[in-house]
């Protein structure tokens, strides 16, 4: 039958209860009752395609369409009406009538013209503007003149003038008078990442696909992938292609390349991937393909981002898309005001320094808001400097980032990049979320979710909330950190300071311990506040500080806080670093296409006698250093066989490198820096990695045998936290004044532990109370100077409020201690009055009791050249106070060594000499401890562990 007299409609009960709905994007269930609309195959003159519909929704479409859409007017529309039951026969029928009921008498004709491609002559409207007056068939509308603009964008070097270009192209159009195109529809392109449209189709997996369609050799293509840019590549082998002949000139549309970009995202077989790029490339010039790819890839190449494009809408616009995320809502409100806001160069150089101030913007509840950022601070001076009135210091939690929008009962949660978070890392929240703020019906917050050891309160490390993780930690519950509020109850509170929010979050939650609880905090004020506690949180082995100005606006996007890691202190001397080895390389991409810019570094394992993966690295190298080493890497790597893997090396399937060592001990060493060293599954050195790692020294001095080893990895791990050296944080810090109020704050800061880690190895492992202080767990100042157990509160916040209170009742008590109170609760007498008191001298006994007890249970062994340095009487003192003095090192709880320093790297070299769990300490501790018995329990502050 001819395609003009078949008819346009199918109806048949759902089989296997795969296909969508193509209103409401749900499956179609296997027995119910769908409706198939046959529309033009996609860029194909021939054919029908089916698009299936559930009844009800086809029928809600019908309503919104236009006057000339082809609806169902009868039953002779339908196709296979014959073999549908009588039960579905009457659900049509009954749809039919309402439906015709439902019509008004006139129906207004669409102004709009139809496109001029046959591919949509029935189509309906595309999802861009619709209530917006423009022309589809417009020379504004063609794809060949967006790729002209994007190419006239990517020319100019200037951020100002690629905004100016775009602003007046919208302004004047392709004519030079009058812009006809459709608004929405070029931001929407241009900003391709903008549109969560996901076609999980990386570089390599493009290739695969089109050496298929162009029926080209996959290697070839492969090694032409090497200059970095894929759509180059594919643009090169289309031109070339026999089976598919581009076209001379475009004549695409907009349109047809949304309604593409759509189709695409919505297939992941690659036969129905292979038949949708075919069937494009038979319309397509080798020009569209490669700004059809780059828009895949979400890379125009034309170095603008959304600042830049949405600047030439208005000065707002961005600021209002960080707000709402919402591009469709933004060109609405600011497109018509578009030739009245025209900008000049200066405009937008000043736009930079007003971002986040506009108060154009708007909160918009259930959509993603960018979160706000901060910034590397690389020292506490340049903190206190840029925020002389204070600062909230919060605790840098080793987790992943969520934003909860929550309404009425409705729950969507975003990660940073404001994706959906995975379903499994959530799935409680929404239980605990109601219960911990029971007044928060609608609210945006601002969160850090991370695993925690339900038995121990331990804080689980960054990965361990993987979906396939809860079998090795089973006692654990994710649990939800929440450090920020952006909304509450109708009230965008990003023109609030930080103090109101974080009030408005005390004043409305009821924390649930290990499910919802605030995030940490402490206030803070000048330098040396501010050294302690980033000593006290990376001793703990946390990940940093987050620190904000105590007035601070919440500014989506901005990077207005700071961020305190390790690795930016001190020009990263204190950050984790090894000296590791080139394995592998790969190509890199964009301006480093077709240069090794990739590296896979590793370690040699003594025992297996195999070299294993510890990280991939590509920063750090300057671009000369890197052209530099490219002959050297050339003489050194070969092409890799991904069948015929060398045997002296031990690589996850997923880190296979496009080129690999001839070598190992060739190559050259590395010394690679990062954040930390963390755990990671597919890395075969231990399972040991770095996180966030850059090439800090290229190591001539070095050679591959000289550089860490897996085993000297596996110390350096172990290592890594507790062993941090913090003393450089002080040095040049000025005490605070005993007279100022910020001293009484430091000492009461500093009596402080922010992590216990447990008693020594005789306690008793039945004691439950023990047992969890035998695992890192937060506790704050109440907790310590009350000695009282909190179970709602077991990481409870510390307000600016609680801070001024404990130092009130430090004053009160040093008031006091001139003070007298007898005891009849009589009026209190003060000490001038020289009221006589008297001691109850203490027995002998009960001195040498308390005397004995003070070194009680600790065991030192001295080495032989410690002997002849510390003084008898010192030894004779130390068993007197009730320590032991051993012969061997088995056992000893402290080693004591000579020096005033400790070699680390001897000491690892020596390590089968002695107790791993023993302390290796100077013998300045002994005598300091003798002095001053509180230094018995400081000792973890700088002793040295294997």
């Amino acid at each position: 039958m001819d395609d003009t007299n078949k008819k346009l409609f199918f109806a048949e009960k759902a089989k296997t209860g795969r296909a969508k709905c193509k209103k409401c994007k749900e499956n179609c269930e296997s027995g119910e009752l769908r409706i198939a609309k046959l529309v033009p195959n996609f860029f194909s003159d021939e054919g029908l395609v089916k698009q299936w519909y559930h009844t009800n929704c086809l029928f809600e479409s019908f309503k919104k369409a236009r006057a000339t859409t082809k609806k169902i007017d009868c039953i002779d529309d339908i196709d296979g009406w014959d073999e549908l039951s009588e039960e579905h026969k009457d659900i049509i029928i009954e749809k039919i009538n309402s439906f015709s009921g439902a019509l008004p008498k006139e129906k207004k004709t669409d102004k709009l013209k139809p496109t001029t491609s046959k591919a949509f002559q029935t189509k309906e409207t595309s999802s861009t503007s619709k209530d917006k007056a423009f022309k589809e068939d417009s020379e504004d509308n063609s794809f060949q003149v967006f790729q002209n603009l994007c190419e006239k964008i990517a020319k100019e070097s200037s951020y100002n003038k690629k905004s100016e270009i775009l602003q007046n192209f919208l302004i004047k159009g392709s004519n030079n008078k009058t812009f006809e195109g459709d608004i929405y529809l070029w931001m929407k392109l241009l900003l391709p990442s903008a549109v969560r449209r996901v076609y999980n189709l990386q570089s390599k997996q493009l290739i695969k696909l089109f050496s298929k369609i162009f029926r080209a050799n996959q290697k070839d293509m492969l090694t032409d992938l090497e200059n970095g840019d894929v759509s180059e590549t594919l643009k090169k082998y289309f031109e070339l292609s026999e089976k598919i002949i581009p076209k001379k000139s475009s004549s695409l549309t907009l349109q047809d390349v949304d309604k593409f970009l759509d189709e695409l995202s919505e297939i992941t077989k690659e036969d129905d991937q292979i038949e949708l790029f075919s069937i494009f490339c038979r319309r397509a010039t080798i020009n569209d393909l490669k700004m059809v790819i780059r828009l895949i890839k979400h890379d125009l190449r034309i170095n603008a981002g959304p600042r830049h494009i949405l600047d030439a809408l208005h000065s707002d616009a961005y600021q209002t898309y960080q707000l709402s995320r919402d591009l469709k809502t933004v060109v609405d409100k600011y497109a018509p005001s578009i030739s009245k806001n025209k900008i000049t160069c200066k405009d937008v150089q000043g736009l930079s320094g007003t971002a986040g101030k506009s108060s154009s913007g708007h909160v918009t509840l259930m959509s993603p808001i960018s979160p706000m950022l901060a910034e590397a601070c690389k020292s506490v001076e340049r903190a206190i400097e840029k925020n002389p009135e204070g600062m909230f210091s919060e605790i840098k939690y080793d987790g992943e980032r969520v934003q909860i929008h929550k309404s009425g009962t409705e729950f969507r949660f975003y990660t940073r990049n404001l994706k959906p978070v995975l379903d499994h890392k959530i799935a409680r929240c929404k239980e605990y979320i109601p219960k911990a703020f029971p007044s928060g019906n609608d609210m945006i917050l601002d969160s850090e979710i991370l695993v925690v050891n339900t038995k121990t309160g331990e804080l689980l490390p960054f990965g361990t909330l993987g979906v396939h993780k809860k079998e090795q930690f089973a006692n654990s519950e994710v649990c939800l950190f929440v450090f920020d509020c952006i909304y509450f109850n109708g009230e965008d509170l990003t023109k609030r300071t930080i103090k109101e929010r974080k009030k408005i979050l005390e004043n409305n939650i009821k924390p649930i311990k290990n499910h919802v609880q605030l995030s940490e905090y402490y206030i803070i004020k000048n330098t040396m506040e501010l050294a302690t506690m980033t000593a006290k949180v990376l001793k703990a082995g946390l990940e940093g500080l987050v620190l904000k100005n105590v007035n601070s606006l919440y500014q989506p996007g901005k990077r207005g806080w700071l961020k305190i890691k390790k690795d930016y202190l001190f020009q990263g001397q204190m950050a984790d670093s090894a000296d590791l080895v080139v394995l592998g390389a790969w190509f890199g991409t964009g301006k480093k296409g077709g240069m090794l810019s990739i590296f896979l570094m590793g370690s040699y394992d003594k025992n297996t006698k195999l070299w294993g993966t510890v990280t991939k690295v590509h920063s750090g190298l300057d671009d000369s250093t890197m052209e530099s080493l490219q002959n050297e890497l050339n003489t050194l790597l070969e092409r890799c066989n991904t069948k015929s893997l060398p045997k002296w090396l031990n690589v996850s399937k997923q880190l296979i490198p496009d080129f690999i060592a001839k070598n190992p001990f060739d190559m050259p060493v590395w010394e690679i820096t990062g954040a930390e060293f963390t755990k990671s599954e597919v890395h075969t050195a231990n399972g040991i990695s770095i996180r966030f790692p850059r090439i800090t020294k290229i190591r001539d001095d070095k050679s591959p045998k000289e550089a860490t080893n897996v085993q000297e990895l596996h110390v350096l791990y172990e290592n890594s936290r507790e062993n941090i050296n913090v003393d450089m944080l002080f040095k040049g810090l000025k005490n605070c004044s005993d007279n100022d109020d910020s001293s009484s704050k430091i000492e009461l800061f500093i009596k402080t532990k922010l992590y216990d880690a447990g008693k020594d190895d005789s306690s008793n492992d039945n004691d439950s109370s023990i047992d969890d202080k035998k695992n890192i767990k937060l506790l704050d100042i109440d907790s310590i100077k009350k000695e009282e157990k909190d179970d709602n509160n077991d990481m409870k916040l510390l307000s600016a409020d609680k801070i001024e209170k404990e130092i009130k009742d430090e004053k009160l008590i040093k008031k006091r201690k001139s003070e007298v109170i007898d005891e009849t609760n009589s009026p209190i007498i003060n000490k001038k009055q020289k009221i006589k008191t008297e001691k109850t001298p203490e027995s002998k006994e009960i001195k040498q009791e308390k005397v004995n007890k003070i070194f009680n249970k600790i065991s030192i062994y001295l080495k032989s050249e410690t002997e002849n340095l510390i003084k008898k009487t010192e030894i004779d003192l130390f068993k007197k106070f009730g320590g032991t003095v051993l012969d061997h090192s088995k056992g000893a709880k402290f080693i004591l060594h000579s020096n005033d320093s400790i070699d680390c790297k001897k000491l690892i070299e020596a390590r089968k000499l002695y107790n791993p769990s023993s302390r290796h300490l100077t013998h300045k501790w002994l005598e300091d401890c003798i002095k001053n018995e509180r230094l018995i329990e400081d000792y973890k502050w700088y002793a040295v562990s294997l």
